[in-house]
């Protein structure tokens, strides 16, 4: 499974603001993501930016309005417009967004999108009172109305030297965004794809707690290729997870206990579960009111066991068939293969990814992993070393297969 941006083809529109220094970056991001970026600059841009900025990054055109006039004149805006995948105005001024809600096309940028067969995405970057003003709000109405997607502006620190709500987002936010709604429509799509991630934590004092070495990568790069393969994905993550791909419902949880009610709520009617989340097996017994001195001394920590989440979705599956697929992973630093198949079987799991943490490469804190598939019909399958995101493709495309009719484990 690709990158949603891979092979297509976006017009990135540049109008003029001091964020337009932000639209090269967006530009590198989404060329880097695979995609052909064609730049559209308004004149206002020029003053900020130049085209060879943007032909640098990309390694295509960037027009201008002097192309408007040159000998392509009256075809060149209709072959931006109609042949894009995705039209991105970014940083979109008040201006600009005055003339796209009123059907006004006196440059390149607002013919092109005059134009545009695809859908359009907006980041307005002004000053707050700019943006706040009865005109500007109405333009936005209008345009979010005709389906135009609004990205911020965001809270920030403005040109004018205010504090305030009219800075462009950020580029990696946007990027995150154009992938979501360029992978709407995928192999999943209708789809309701649960993932789990990061180490539970279980409270011994206000100011201790038992966890694990997750780091929630795993969990969070599964999240965001389900999400690739047009899946609608909720997320439940513990406070290691920073932050959810743009799209991906996030519920946040801590302990062992707040994980499994999450997961039974949001397995209901789901299609899949993807168990990555490193939950603790014990939890202190008592949970002290203040913190233990070490004045005090602890001789001994009564623990006791967790829910196990996996043994209650087997239930529920029982009981209502959802979710329709379950997938388990298996962190292991001994005899991987034998307690990763005993767990496949003991949890009653579709299939699972079994991984040796102890290694370097493939540990918790690692950017990379070695996985071995397994599923229940017996078939096992070691994949290479990858990167997590990689590594979270492979196994969203077999589960592709077990829920499209394909085949069931891609071994």
């Amino acid at each position: 499974m690709d990158d949603p941006l891979s092979a297509r083809r976006i017009v990135l529109g540049v109008s003029g603001s001091i964020a337009a220094y932000k639209a090269v970056d967006l530009a590198s991001k989404l060329a880097q993501a695979g995609a052909s970026v064609e730049t559209v600059l308004t004149a206002a841009a020029l003053q900020f930016v130049t085209p060879l900025s943007f032909q640098s990054v990309t390694g295509l055109a960037a027009y201008t309005d002097a192309e408007l006039w040159g000998a392509q004149a009256h075809v060149l805006h209709i072959g931006l417009g109609q042949h894009a995948d995705l039209l991105v105005i970014a940083p979109a001024t008040a201006q600009t967004m005055a003339k796209l809600a009123n059907g006004l096309a006196d440059n390149l940028l607002s013919l092109t999108a005059l134009a545009a067969r695809c859908p359009i995405v907006i980041a307005p970057a002004m000053d707050a009172g700019m943006f706040a003003h009865p005109a500007t709000q109405n333009n936005l109405r209008i345009l979010e109305e005709r389906g135009v997607v609004t990205l911020g502006p965001e809270e920030g620190h403005l040109a004018s030297g205010l504090v305030a709500k009219g800075r462009m987002s950020e580029p990696w936010d946007i990027l995150e965004h154009v992938r979501y709604l360029l992978s709407r429509g995928g192999p999943l799509h209708g789809r309701k794809i649960v993932v789990t991630a990061g180490g539970t934590q279980e409270r011994l004092d206000p100011v201790r707690f038992l966890t694990n070495r997750s780091t929630g990568k795993q969990g969070k790069a599964l999240a965001r290729a389900a999400l690739e393969a047009g899946a609608e994905v909720v997320l439940i993550a513990t406070p290691i997870v920073d932050r959810a791909p743009a799209g991906v419902a996030l519920v946040r949880v801590r302990t062992a206990a707040q994980m499994a009610d999450a997961v039974l709520e949001a397995a209901d009617e789901a299609d899949a579960l993807i168990m990555a989340a490193a939950v603790a097996d014990f939890r202190p017994v008592l949970e002290a009111d203040h913190k233990i001195k070490k004045a005090s001394g602890l001789s001994e920590l009564p623990l006791e066991r967790t829910t196990d989440i996996l043994s209650a979705i087997a239930e529920l599956r029982k009981q209502s068939g959802f979710p329709r697929v379950v997938v388990g992973f298996a962190a292991e630093t001994e005899d991987l293969l034998d307690n990763a198949r005993n767990k496949l079987r003991d949890k009653g799991l579709d299939f699972i990814a079994a991984n040796d943490v102890s290694g370097v490469d493939t540990g918790f804190a690692a950017d990379t992993n070695r996985v071995t598939l397994l599923d229940a019909a017996g078939g096992q399958e070691s994949l290479p070393l990858l990167d997590k995101l990689q590594v979270a493709r492979e196994i969203v495309d077999r589960l592709v297969g077990w829920l499209t009719g394909g085949e069931e484990s891609g071994t």
